[in-house]
Protein backbone atom coordinates (compact mmCIF):
# COMPACT_ATOMS: atom_id res chain seq x y z
CA UNK A 1 0.00 0.00 0.00
CA UNK A 2 1.30 3.01 -0.98
CA UNK A 3 0.65 6.43 0.77
CA UNK A 4 1.27 9.98 0.81
CA UNK A 5 4.41 11.62 3.31
CA UNK A 6 3.86 14.32 5.24
CA UNK A 7 6.31 16.89 5.02
CA UNK A 8 6.56 19.62 8.22
CA UNK A 9 8.33 22.74 8.22
CA UNK A 10 9.03 25.02 10.86
CA UNK A 11 10.24 28.47 10.26
CA UNK A 12 11.63 30.99 12.62
CA UNK A 13 12.47 33.67 10.40
CA UNK A 14 10.32 37.06 10.85
CA UNK A 15 7.82 38.06 8.63
CA UNK A 16 4.85 36.62 6.59
CA UNK A 17 6.42 34.94 3.68
CA UNK A 18 6.56 30.92 3.67
CA UNK A 19 9.38 31.42 0.95
CA UNK A 20 12.62 29.28 1.81
CA UNK A 21 15.26 31.64 2.60
CA UNK A 22 17.96 32.11 0.30
CA UNK A 23 21.83 30.87 1.37
CA UNK A 24 24.40 31.51 -0.59
CA UNK A 25 26.25 29.13 -2.90
CA UNK A 26 22.97 27.22 -2.41
CA UNK A 27 20.14 29.07 -3.19
CA UNK A 28 18.14 29.84 -6.50
CA UNK A 29 17.02 32.69 -7.53
CA UNK A 30 13.57 33.33 -8.46
CA UNK A 31 13.02 30.72 -6.42
CA UNK A 32 13.85 31.19 -2.51
CA UNK A 33 13.64 34.75 -0.90
CA UNK A 34 16.83 36.24 0.96
CA UNK A 35 17.28 35.91 4.16
CA UNK A 36 20.11 37.25 6.70
CA UNK A 37 21.97 34.51 8.41
CA UNK A 38 19.39 34.07 11.66
CA UNK A 39 17.04 32.84 9.10
CA UNK A 40 16.61 28.94 10.35
CA UNK A 41 14.25 26.61 8.64
CA UNK A 42 13.86 23.22 10.96
CA UNK A 43 12.00 20.04 9.25
CA UNK A 44 10.23 17.67 11.68
CA UNK A 45 8.45 15.02 9.54
CA UNK A 46 10.11 12.59 10.52
CA UNK A 47 8.69 13.13 14.10
CA UNK A 48 5.31 13.85 13.20
CA UNK A 49 3.21 11.52 15.23
CA UNK A 50 -0.27 13.49 14.45
CA UNK A 51 -1.60 15.78 12.02
CA UNK A 52 -4.82 17.63 11.95
CA UNK A 53 -5.73 20.54 9.28
CA UNK A 54 -9.27 22.43 8.97
CA UNK A 55 -10.18 25.12 6.70
CA UNK A 56 -13.84 25.78 5.36
CA UNK A 57 -16.50 28.07 4.96
CA UNK A 58 -19.17 28.61 7.79
CA UNK A 59 -22.35 28.40 5.74
CA UNK A 60 -24.53 30.55 8.48
CA UNK A 61 -22.54 32.88 8.54
CA UNK A 62 -21.48 33.14 4.84
CA UNK A 63 -17.52 33.69 5.27
CA UNK A 64 -14.39 31.30 4.87
CA UNK A 65 -13.04 31.09 8.78
CA UNK A 66 -9.75 31.33 10.26
CA UNK A 67 -7.66 27.74 9.09
CA UNK A 68 -6.49 26.10 12.02
CA UNK A 69 -3.54 23.53 12.46
CA UNK A 70 -2.99 20.47 15.22
CA UNK A 71 1.20 19.41 14.94
CA UNK A 72 2.06 16.43 17.55
CA UNK A 73 5.08 15.39 17.22
CA UNK A 74 7.75 12.86 19.33
CA UNK A 75 9.86 15.70 21.34
CA UNK A 76 12.11 12.97 23.57
CA UNK A 77 14.52 15.58 24.34
CA UNK A 78 12.39 18.26 24.59
CA UNK A 79 14.08 20.16 21.36
CA UNK A 80 10.80 21.75 21.01
CA UNK A 81 9.85 22.83 24.76
CA UNK A 82 9.70 26.53 24.94
CA UNK A 83 10.98 25.73 28.84
CA UNK A 84 14.01 23.60 27.96
CA UNK A 85 17.08 26.05 27.90
CA UNK A 86 19.15 23.24 26.49
CA UNK A 87 17.26 22.76 23.47
CA UNK A 88 18.68 23.67 20.32
CA UNK A 89 15.51 26.10 19.58
CA UNK A 90 15.55 27.40 22.79
CA UNK A 91 14.29 31.56 22.18
CA UNK A 92 13.05 30.51 19.02
CA UNK A 93 10.24 28.90 19.85
CA UNK A 94 7.82 32.01 19.97
CA UNK A 95 3.93 32.51 18.99
CA UNK A 96 3.38 33.03 15.58
CA UNK A 97 6.44 31.49 13.78
CA UNK A 98 5.78 30.47 10.94
CA UNK A 99 4.76 26.33 9.94
CA UNK A 100 4.13 24.84 7.04
CA UNK A 101 2.39 21.53 6.23
CA UNK A 102 2.68 19.50 2.53
CA UNK A 103 2.24 15.93 1.84
CA UNK A 104 4.35 13.98 -1.14
CA UNK A 105 2.64 11.25 -3.43
CA UNK A 106 3.81 10.20 -6.81
CA UNK A 107 6.28 12.66 -7.21
CA UNK A 108 3.99 15.71 -6.59
CA UNK A 109 4.03 17.91 -3.01
CA UNK A 110 0.35 18.96 -2.62
CA UNK A 111 0.34 21.93 -0.07
CA UNK A 112 -2.08 21.28 3.46
CA UNK A 113 -1.59 24.11 5.68
CA UNK A 114 0.39 27.39 5.89
CA UNK A 115 0.08 29.50 8.70
CA UNK A 116 1.36 30.93 12.21
CA UNK A 117 2.17 29.04 15.65
CA UNK A 118 -0.17 30.46 18.41
CA UNK A 119 1.13 27.85 21.13
CA UNK A 120 3.38 24.88 22.20
CA UNK A 121 1.99 22.52 24.67
CA UNK A 122 4.60 19.38 26.08
CA UNK A 123 3.51 16.66 28.09
CA UNK A 124 5.39 15.51 30.89
CA UNK A 125 5.01 11.79 31.18
CA UNK A 126 5.55 10.21 34.42
CA UNK A 127 7.69 7.28 33.44
CA UNK A 128 11.16 8.03 32.39
CA UNK A 129 10.20 5.15 29.33
CA UNK A 130 7.21 6.86 28.38
CA UNK A 131 7.15 8.69 24.95
CA UNK A 132 7.39 12.76 25.42
CA UNK A 133 5.04 14.51 23.07
CA UNK A 134 5.10 18.54 22.16
CA UNK A 135 1.77 19.75 20.59
CA UNK A 136 1.76 23.04 18.29
CA UNK A 137 -1.16 24.71 17.38
CA UNK A 138 -1.56 27.14 14.88
CA UNK A 139 -4.08 29.43 12.31
CA UNK A 140 -3.88 31.14 9.26
CA UNK A 141 -3.39 34.45 8.27
CA UNK A 142 -6.98 35.15 8.99
CA UNK A 143 -5.73 35.92 12.95
CA UNK A 144 -3.22 37.89 11.91
CA UNK A 145 -5.78 40.60 10.09
CA UNK A 146 -8.21 40.16 12.91
CA UNK A 147 -5.00 41.32 14.95
CA UNK A 148 -4.47 44.36 12.96
CA UNK A 149 -6.60 47.83 13.27
CA UNK A 150 -6.94 50.05 10.76
CA UNK A 151 -9.24 53.83 9.87
CA UNK A 152 -8.26 54.92 6.75
CA UNK A 153 -7.37 52.87 3.79
CA UNK A 154 -4.53 55.47 2.21
CA UNK A 155 -4.97 53.49 -1.48
CA UNK A 156 -8.81 52.79 -1.44
CA UNK A 157 -11.32 55.17 -3.82
CA UNK A 158 -14.55 55.59 -5.06
CA UNK A 159 -14.69 54.04 -8.41
CA UNK A 160 -12.25 51.12 -6.99
CA UNK A 161 -13.89 47.42 -8.27
CA UNK A 162 -13.53 44.63 -5.31
CA UNK A 163 -10.11 43.60 -5.92
CA UNK A 164 -8.28 46.83 -5.73
CA UNK A 165 -10.80 47.54 -2.31
CA UNK A 166 -8.98 44.23 -1.37
CA UNK A 167 -5.51 44.85 -2.38
CA UNK A 168 -5.64 48.36 -0.97
CA UNK A 169 -6.34 47.00 2.75
CA UNK A 170 -3.54 44.58 2.36
CA UNK A 171 -1.48 47.04 1.42
CA UNK A 172 -2.50 48.68 4.23
CA UNK A 173 -1.40 46.14 6.78
CA UNK A 174 1.52 45.54 4.38
CA UNK A 175 0.63 41.87 3.07
CA UNK A 176 3.13 40.75 0.37
CA UNK A 177 1.78 41.24 -2.97
CA UNK A 178 3.21 37.90 -3.48
CA UNK A 179 1.02 36.36 -1.32
CA UNK A 180 -2.11 37.22 -2.78
CA UNK A 181 -4.31 35.77 -5.96
CA UNK A 182 -6.97 38.18 -6.28
CA UNK A 183 -9.61 38.30 -9.07
CA UNK A 184 -10.94 42.31 -9.35
CA UNK A 185 -14.70 41.44 -10.01
CA UNK A 186 -17.66 43.93 -11.18
CA UNK A 187 -19.37 45.69 -8.48
CA UNK A 188 -18.26 49.47 -8.37
CA UNK A 189 -17.29 50.37 -4.75
CA UNK A 190 -17.79 53.97 -3.13
CA UNK A 191 -15.20 55.41 -1.11
CA UNK A 192 -13.89 53.59 1.60
CA UNK A 193 -15.25 54.71 5.07
CA UNK A 194 -12.35 55.14 6.94
CA UNK A 195 -14.02 53.79 10.26
CA UNK A 196 -12.15 51.82 12.87
CA UNK A 197 -12.33 48.20 12.38
CA UNK A 198 -10.09 45.14 11.99
CA UNK A 199 -8.24 44.63 8.65
CA UNK A 200 -10.33 41.25 8.51
CA UNK A 201 -13.94 42.90 8.94
CA UNK A 202 -12.52 45.84 6.10
CA UNK A 203 -11.68 42.92 4.18
CA UNK A 204 -14.63 40.57 4.63
CA UNK A 205 -17.09 43.76 3.73
CA UNK A 206 -15.70 44.33 0.14
CA UNK A 207 -15.90 40.62 -0.60
CA UNK A 208 -19.83 40.40 0.71
CA UNK A 209 -20.75 43.61 -1.61
CA UNK A 210 -19.19 41.93 -4.31
CA UNK A 211 -20.86 38.87 -3.30
CA UNK A 212 -17.62 36.79 -3.84
CA UNK A 213 -15.47 34.41 -1.21
CA UNK A 214 -11.91 35.07 0.67
CA UNK A 215 -10.02 32.93 2.38
CA UNK A 216 -6.43 32.17 2.84
CA UNK A 217 -5.45 29.23 0.59
CA UNK A 218 -3.31 26.23 1.48
CA UNK A 219 -0.45 27.61 0.61
CA UNK A 220 -0.77 30.91 2.77
CA UNK A 221 -1.83 33.18 -0.04
CA UNK A 222 -4.95 35.65 0.15
CA UNK A 223 -7.34 34.35 -2.29
CA UNK A 224 -10.30 36.36 -3.36
CA UNK A 225 -12.80 34.44 -6.12
CA UNK A 226 -15.41 37.20 -7.81
CA UNK A 227 -19.04 36.54 -8.21
CA UNK A 228 -18.89 35.73 -11.68
CA UNK A 229 -16.16 32.72 -10.45
CA UNK A 230 -18.88 31.36 -7.78
CA UNK A 231 -21.21 30.98 -10.31
CA UNK A 232 -18.94 29.97 -13.11
CA UNK A 233 -17.15 27.56 -11.08
CA UNK A 234 -20.51 25.41 -10.46
CA UNK A 235 -20.15 24.22 -13.96
CA UNK A 236 -16.66 22.75 -14.13
CA UNK A 237 -16.49 18.84 -14.40
CA UNK A 238 -17.22 17.13 -11.02
CA UNK A 239 -14.90 14.46 -9.59
CA UNK A 240 -16.75 11.72 -8.87
CA UNK A 241 -17.32 10.04 -5.87
CA UNK A 242 -19.94 6.38 -5.49
CA UNK A 243 -20.10 3.86 -2.99
CA UNK A 244 -20.66 0.96 -5.23
CA UNK A 245 -16.97 0.44 -6.71
CA UNK A 246 -18.02 2.07 -10.52
CA UNK A 247 -16.44 5.85 -9.39
CA UNK A 248 -14.08 6.53 -6.47
CA UNK A 249 -14.92 5.40 -3.10
CA UNK A 250 -15.48 7.02 -0.25
CA UNK A 251 -14.74 5.86 3.63
CA UNK A 252 -18.71 8.24 4.60
CA UNK A 253 -21.15 10.09 3.65
CA UNK A 254 -23.36 12.16 5.71
CA UNK A 255 -26.50 13.57 4.16
CA UNK A 256 -29.23 15.41 6.02
CA UNK A 257 -32.15 17.29 5.59
CA UNK A 258 -33.13 20.60 7.00
CA UNK A 259 -33.53 24.43 6.76
CA UNK A 260 -30.80 25.72 8.25
CA UNK A 261 -29.50 27.26 5.16
CA UNK A 262 -32.51 28.39 4.07
CA UNK A 263 -33.38 32.32 3.17
CA UNK A 264 -36.23 33.74 1.91
CA UNK A 265 -36.02 36.99 3.34
CA UNK A 266 -32.98 39.28 2.86
CA UNK A 267 -32.55 43.05 3.83
CA UNK A 268 -29.25 44.68 1.95
CA UNK A 269 -28.09 47.93 2.81
CA UNK A 270 -24.85 49.65 1.51
CA UNK A 271 -23.31 52.80 3.80
CA UNK A 272 -25.57 56.11 3.06
CA UNK A 273 -28.31 54.22 1.37
CA UNK A 274 -31.92 52.56 2.12
CA UNK A 275 -32.32 48.70 2.81
CA UNK A 276 -33.01 47.11 -0.21
CA UNK A 277 -35.54 44.07 0.70
CA UNK A 278 -35.97 41.19 -1.66
CA UNK A 279 -38.44 37.94 -0.36
CA UNK A 280 -40.00 34.70 -1.57
CA UNK A 281 -43.22 34.17 -0.54
CA UNK A 282 -44.12 30.73 -1.67
CA UNK A 283 -40.94 29.80 0.11
CA UNK A 284 -41.95 31.73 3.42
CA UNK A 285 -45.26 29.91 3.23
CA UNK A 286 -43.42 27.07 3.04
CA UNK A 287 -40.80 27.25 5.79
CA UNK A 288 -41.70 30.12 7.85
CA UNK A 289 -39.81 33.34 7.55
CA UNK A 290 -35.84 32.67 7.41
CA UNK A 291 -33.75 36.30 7.43
CA UNK A 292 -30.75 37.81 6.03
CA UNK A 293 -29.17 40.77 7.14
CA UNK A 294 -26.07 43.08 6.13
CA UNK A 295 -25.48 46.26 6.32
CA UNK A 296 -22.76 49.21 6.10
CA UNK A 297 -21.86 47.46 3.00
CA UNK A 298 -19.61 49.45 -0.18
CA UNK A 299 -21.21 48.90 -3.03
CA UNK A 300 -22.06 52.33 -5.32
CA UNK A 301 -25.87 52.49 -5.26
CA UNK A 302 -28.98 50.95 -4.08
CA UNK A 303 -29.54 49.08 -7.20
CA UNK A 304 -26.51 46.56 -6.34
CA UNK A 305 -27.91 46.03 -3.06
CA UNK A 306 -31.26 45.23 -4.32
CA UNK A 307 -29.67 42.54 -6.94
CA UNK A 308 -27.72 41.59 -4.16
CA UNK A 309 -30.97 40.98 -2.02
CA UNK A 310 -32.87 39.05 -4.79
CA UNK A 311 -29.97 36.88 -6.02
CA UNK A 312 -29.23 36.08 -2.14
CA UNK A 313 -33.15 34.97 -1.79
CA UNK A 314 -33.53 33.37 -4.88
CA UNK A 315 -30.25 31.00 -4.36
CA UNK A 316 -31.43 30.23 -1.00
CA UNK A 317 -35.11 29.84 -0.99
CA UNK A 318 -35.57 26.31 -0.92
CA UNK A 319 -34.25 23.35 0.85
CA UNK A 320 -33.24 19.68 0.19
CA UNK A 321 -31.52 16.33 1.29
CA UNK A 322 -28.12 17.14 0.42
CA UNK A 323 -24.72 15.86 1.58
CA UNK A 324 -22.90 17.74 3.95
CA UNK A 325 -19.44 15.90 3.91
CA UNK A 326 -17.98 13.14 2.39
CA UNK A 327 -14.92 11.21 4.54
CA UNK A 328 -11.88 9.51 2.44
CA UNK A 329 -10.16 6.39 4.21
CA UNK A 330 -6.55 6.77 1.93
CA UNK A 331 -5.58 3.77 3.29
CA UNK A 332 -7.88 2.15 1.60
CA UNK A 333 -6.16 -0.55 -0.62
CA UNK A 334 -6.00 0.25 -4.55
CA UNK A 335 -7.34 3.86 -3.75
CA UNK A 336 -4.53 5.97 -5.97
CA UNK A 337 -7.61 8.07 -7.60
CA UNK A 338 -9.23 8.54 -3.98
CA UNK A 339 -5.37 9.85 -2.40
CA UNK A 340 -5.36 11.85 -5.60
CA UNK A 341 -8.58 13.65 -5.05
CA UNK A 342 -7.87 13.75 -1.20
CA UNK A 343 -4.85 15.71 -1.85
CA UNK A 344 -6.05 17.78 -4.68
CA UNK A 345 -9.46 18.89 -4.17
CA UNK A 346 -10.22 22.45 -2.65
CA UNK A 347 -12.61 25.01 -2.43
CA UNK A 348 -15.24 25.69 -4.94
CA UNK A 349 -14.31 21.98 -7.05
CA UNK A 350 -17.42 20.32 -7.75
CA UNK A 351 -18.18 16.88 -6.76
CA UNK A 352 -20.65 14.28 -7.16
CA UNK A 353 -21.59 12.15 -4.26
CA UNK A 354 -24.25 8.67 -4.78
CA UNK A 355 -25.26 6.40 -1.58
CA UNK A 356 -26.86 3.25 -2.70
CA UNK A 357 -29.38 2.59 -0.04
CA UNK A 358 -30.73 -0.67 0.75
CA UNK A 359 -33.73 -1.39 -0.70
CA UNK A 360 -32.55 -0.55 -4.52
CA UNK A 361 -33.20 3.72 -4.02
CA UNK A 362 -29.93 5.94 -3.89
CA UNK A 363 -29.26 9.43 -2.76
CA UNK A 364 -27.04 11.77 -5.68
CA UNK A 365 -26.37 15.41 -5.45
CA UNK A 366 -23.65 17.31 -7.03
CA UNK A 367 -22.05 20.21 -4.53
CA UNK A 368 -19.43 21.95 -4.45
CA UNK A 369 -16.43 21.85 -1.66
CA UNK A 370 -16.44 24.44 0.87
CA UNK A 371 -14.20 22.77 3.86
CA UNK A 372 -11.19 20.29 3.99
CA UNK A 373 -10.10 18.29 7.19
CA UNK A 374 -7.09 16.08 7.19
CA UNK A 375 -6.62 13.79 10.12
CA UNK A 376 -2.90 11.85 10.16
CA UNK A 377 -1.76 9.47 12.25
CA UNK A 378 1.31 7.10 11.80
CA UNK A 379 -0.89 4.37 10.74
CA UNK A 380 -4.50 6.28 9.27
CA UNK A 381 -5.31 9.36 7.24
CA UNK A 382 -8.94 10.51 6.54
CA UNK A 383 -9.58 13.77 4.75
CA UNK A 384 -12.87 14.82 4.61
CA UNK A 385 -14.89 17.34 2.34
CA UNK A 386 -17.44 19.40 3.29
CA UNK A 387 -19.70 19.93 0.68
CA UNK A 388 -22.70 22.63 0.09
CA UNK A 389 -24.74 24.33 -2.15
CA UNK A 390 -23.24 26.81 -4.68
CA UNK A 391 -22.72 30.46 -2.48
CA UNK A 392 -24.79 31.95 -5.43
CA UNK A 393 -26.86 30.23 -8.22
CA UNK A 394 -26.51 31.61 -11.67
CA UNK A 395 -27.58 30.94 -15.28
CA UNK A 396 -24.67 29.05 -17.03
CA UNK A 397 -25.28 28.47 -20.57
CA UNK A 398 -24.70 24.74 -21.92
CA UNK A 399 -25.04 23.69 -18.11
CA UNK A 400 -27.29 20.88 -18.16
CA UNK A 401 -27.57 21.88 -13.99
CA UNK A 402 -27.53 25.37 -14.18
CA UNK A 403 -28.41 25.82 -17.47
CA UNK A 404 -32.27 25.23 -17.51
CA UNK A 405 -34.85 27.72 -18.07
CA UNK A 406 -37.20 28.90 -15.30
CA UNK A 407 -34.95 26.75 -12.99
CA UNK A 408 -31.89 28.37 -12.81
CA UNK A 409 -31.34 31.74 -11.21
CA UNK A 410 -30.35 34.70 -13.45
CA UNK A 411 -27.59 36.26 -10.95
CA UNK A 412 -26.53 39.79 -11.84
Amino acid sequence: MTVPTINALINFSTGPSFAQAMILDTGILGTNILADAEALIVDVSNVVDGITTTRGRNAQADVFQTGTLTLRIVDQNGDFNPQNPAGPYYGLLTPLRKVQITASYAGVEYPLFSGFITGYTTTTPKMATDVVYTTITAVDAFRLFQNSQISTVTLAAAGDLPGERVNAILDEIAWPPSMREIQYGDTIFQADPGTARTALAALQTATTSEYGALYINARGSVELHDRAFCIESQALPPVVFNDDGSEITYYNAVWRLDDTQVYNQASITKIGGTAQLAQDDASIEEYFAHSYNQQNLVMNTDADALNYARAYVASRKDTATRCDAVELDLYTDNYNDGIIAALDLDFFDPVSVTTNQPGGSTLSQTLQIFGVQHRVTPNSWKTTFTTLEPIIDGFILNSSLYGVLDTSVLAY
